[in-house]
């Protein structure tokens, strides 16, 4: 035999005691529903701090990285322009690592696991096939400007010199297992650094860049050496590269460190 029900009334017939039953219930639901994101706000503020920024923030950005790692692709070229749409006055991204005179003895060091490092200079890297690169510089700020850059490719560079491999051979882009996982840069007072993925630093599109606008490099702008890589944002083109060595775990990263993005592709 089925149970009563209770009838279901107009709103306006619903007794007291059952409206009453309901506002409290709704009361609770709201009360759980606001608590939830307070709590979550005070789960990550009490968090510890992973690389400048609160750990479940970082793990955000590390889903990020994974996310943006699936769609990179070497054949996936940034678009290009015509130099006459340069800026004629490229604008400067920061001083972090040039704010002292660069140094007159400079040379670019390159460090080699198992081998005396690399002492090179800037006709060394002119010596390599120069490519002109005229892209939609990114500043992670959110401004960008067309500008023009000159220079060697990376990925030349690498294969010049037998760079970026376990095993001391020129680097093949399908032989994984022998790349080294990521290029650390800095400028040469050490007081701005990078890491970059392999993948990244290999794509034809970047350069060891030494020419802007068809002259040599200024001071602000990173002379005598730079790196341009298209593919990231302008926080990981290194001014004033003073050495590069190769890794399997991550190098350091100033803006990183800051609390940013680590990958920061486009």
């Amino acid at each position: 035999m089925s149970q009563p029900t209770e009838p279901k009334l107009p709103e306006s017939d619903i007794p007291e005691s059952v409206a009453r039953r309901r506002m409290i219930q709704s009361f609770g639901w709201f009360a759980l529903a606001a608590a939830v994101p307070v709590g979550v706000y005070e789960w990550i503020t009490h968090s510890p701090k992973l690389l400048g920024v609160k750990k479940p923030l970082r793990r955000v950005l590390d889903v990020n990285e994974e996310v943006a790692r699936t769609y990179f692709s070497n054949t996936h070229m940034v678009p290009t322009f015509s130099v006459q749409d340069a800026a004629q006055k490229a604008r400067v991204n920061g001083y972090d690592g040039i704010k002292t005179p660069i140094p007159e003895d400079w040379k670019l060091q390159i460090d080699r696991p198992g081998a005396e490092p690399l002492m090179l200079t800037i006709d060394d890297v002119k010596a390599l096939p120069k490519y002109d690169m005229v892209y939609e510089f990114k500043c992670i700020e959110g401004w960008s400007q067309v500008q023009h850059w000159s220079g060697a490719r990376l990925s030349d560079f690498l294969e010049k010199y037998k760079l970026g491999t376990k095993s001391g051979n020129a680097p093949n882009p399908d032989a994984t297992d022998d790349l080294f996982k990521h290029v650390g840069m800095e400028t040469p007072d050490k007081g701005y650094y990078v890491g970059i993925d392999i993948e990244s630093a290999m794509h034809p599109q970047t350069l060891l860049a030494y020419e802007l606008n068809g002259e040599p490099i200024t001071a602000p702008h990173g002379a005598p050496l730079r790196l341009i890589i298209p593919v990231k944002y302008g926080v990981k083109n290194l001014k004033r590269i003073g050495r590069i060595f190769f890794s399997d775990t991550r190098p350091r990263d100033f803006w990183t460190e800051r609390g940013y993005d680590y990958y920061v592709g486009l």
